[in-house]
């Protein structure tokens, strides 16, 4: 099938649902270590903000060209208020609930000398279910989406996103997944999920052959109604699962800079493909190709129509 053309993808719309994060940097330079203990002194020289989890997700939708709607909760906070504008500056939809008992998820990392020294999460586990609020919120603007995309970080914001798949099902929109944790019942009906090696592994146990791991992906598929799986495999390229059998396509060999945020360009590339009106087989390739061009940028980062396609 032909590739969407610009006209085309800024048309499709994909509805984006899950733990939205803001990703912070501070840069400096590394000259000497701490006299109070053997780490070093890192001297911020240049402060860098980003949108991370499934704001990120949202954003490499909106790179493609298409149009993006970002369903989340966030807490009643700077890091929510910082969010609130950058999605609105990249012209990102925002249904933000504020649930003023949560804290928005910041990551900070700590560069010095292109090298990240640590990473300090700020984030708070809530003890009730803080999606449940935006249900209306999801069926009021479920219509005028061409594809439905969960990104879970399990972070608690996607615990039970059942009722929202059978709704988007039944409304005949494609269902992506970015899953997490051992469970994947929560997914069942799903049109495609793309677990790493490591996700798929806590689900169906480590497998010691390409013949044991397409069992256990088909056993899966059918427990919990899968239409496909796509495992993305870091240097082995891509693998698709579905009602046809399986497909491969290798990876995009190029120099690997940075991993963070790769696999939410993939299937963020994956749902703007299907909302403009592609098959999950001729999207693979292309999705594949978009995560071979983001390692090689730094932190989470998105890739353009103009890179994928020219």
């Amino acid at each position: 099938m032909p590739v969407p053309t610009r006209e085309q993808l800024s048309q499709a719309r994909v509805l984006v649902v899950g733990d939205a994060m803001l990703d912070r940097y501070w840069f400096g330079a590394v000259d000497r270590i701490s006299p109070e203990a053997p780490v070093p002194i890192v001297r911020v020289s240049r402060e860098e903000e980003r949108l991370g989890g499934a704001a990120n997700v949202a954003l490499n939708a909106k790179a493609l060209g298409v149009q993006a709607t970002l369903l989340t909760v966030v807490g009643d906070d700077e890091p929510a208020r910082k969010l609130r504008q950058m999605l609105a500056q990249h012209g990102i939809a925002a249904l933000l609930g504020s649930d003023p008992q949560l804290y928005t998820i910041v990551k900070l990392r700590v560069i010095g000398r292109a090298q990240q020294l640590i990473r300090i999460d700020f984030e708070n586990q809530p003890d009730h279910e803080v999606l449940a609020g935006m249900l209306s919120e999801f069926e009021r603007v479920l219509p005028g989406h061409g594809a439905v995309l969960f990104s879970d970080y399990g972070k608690g914001g996607l615990t039970h996103i059942p009722r929202m798949i059978e709704l988007a099902l039944a409304a005949n929109k494609p269902v992506l997944i970015d899953p997490k944790g051992s469970d994947y019942s929560r997914y069942a009906g799903a049109s495609v999920i793309t677990p790493n090696r490591a996700e798929l592994a806590q689900v169906i146990g480590a497998w010691s052959s390409e013949a044991q791991l397409h069992e256990r992906v088909g056993n899966l598929r059918a427990e919990h109604r899968l239409a496909a799986l796509l495992l993305t495999r870091s240097e082995d390229g891509m693998s698709l699962f579905d009602d046809e059998g399986h497909v491969q396509v290798p990876a995009q060999a190029r120099e690997v800079f940075d991993v963070t945020g790769a696999g939410d360009t993939v299937i963020a590339t994956l749902a703007a493909l299907l909302a403009g009106g592609m098959g999950l087989r001729d999207a693979m390739p292309l999705a594949n190709r978009a995560g071979g061009i983001v390692v090689g940028k730094f932190g989470t980062a998105s890739v353009s129509y103009g890179e994928l396609f020219e």
